[in-house]
């Protein structure tokens, strides 16, 4: 599981469809943080959503699900970049939060007015969704469809492979060992994470590509080389890392919409 959000996306769009019971949705979010607060991003949204203002609500998961239901619509995950803006409704404070967070959620139905969530850390315990109204929810049109996403992943662990195997045996940016047990570490860090048992073998499949890549990808940022690169090296290197990493995100975001858009 790659973002609370992609959790969320997915468990209440299988929620919404009747194949997941609340308490499902609660037990998978709960991997992220134990605690769940809910907070309006004005006034406008809190007396719309029936939050408080200002503060948080403790009430957690089941009032994500609550806003969810009222908008019974479509749920999309979004995970955006600086220069990568692709399914957020521009202009807005909620796309601004997102871009900020690198993630969040759009529920309504597109050209019309909707609802975002951005989850945001508050403590090792605590997460904290604020909950942003949607002049305008984006649409998909510029998005990749799942099964081209699943082509440019397929190049992807290609390209991945041969920056895991150019990797040092030991890494020295990182204590724990060589690259290939740190990436085996970082895969083993989301067993923990659970999707809805409905999830396709191909949704599946396309999720865990994407989390080997991003792990060989995480583990690459943290160690060092024996040799400093020279600056050609390290800018090919560096837009690799770069073009891959989008790869991994183009493919989780179409993962999550490609089941949660049914909803």
């Amino acid at each position: 599981m790659s973002s609370p959000s992609a959790t969320l996306t997915v468990w209440a769009a299988s929620w919404l469809a009747g194949d997941a019971a609340p308490d499902d949705v609660i037990d998978a979010l709960a991997a992220w943080a134990p605690m769940h607060l809910i907070g309006a991003a004005d006034a406008e949204t809190a007396v719309r959503h029936d939050l408080e203002w200002p503060g948080v609500t403790a009430s957690g998961v089941s009032t994500l699900l609550r806003i969810a239901r009222s908008e019974a619509a479509e749920v999309r995950l979004v995970l955006p970049t600086a220069g990568d803006v692709r399914g957020l409704p521009t202009g807005t404070e909620f796309a601004r939060a997102a871009i900020a967070t690198g993630e969040g959620i759009q529920i309504g139905a597109v050209g019309k007015p909707g609802v975002g969530l951005v989850p945001s850390k508050e403590g090792p315990d605590v997460l904290r969704w604020t909950v942003f109204s949607i002049p305008t929810v984006a649409g998909s049109a510029e998005s990749t469809g799942l099964r081209e996403a699943e082509y440019e992943l397929r190049q992807a662990v290609r390209d991945a492979a041969e920056v895991l195997g150019g990797l040092p045996t030991v890494a020295t940016g990182m204590p724990g060992g060589d690259a290939r047990t740190l990436v085996a570490e970082a895969l083993q860090a989301q067993a923990g994470y659970r999707w809805p048992s409905t999830l396709s073998p191909r949704h599946l499949q396309v999720i865990d590509t994407a989390d080997n890549v991003a792990a060989i990808l995480t583990v690459a940022a943290s160690v060092s080389t024996n040799q400093a690169p020279s600056v050609s090296t390290a800018q090919r290197r560096d837009d690799l890392l770069r073009r891959l990493w989008d790869v991994v995100r183009t493919a989780r975001v179409a993962s999550a919409n490609s089941v949660s858009i049914r909803a």
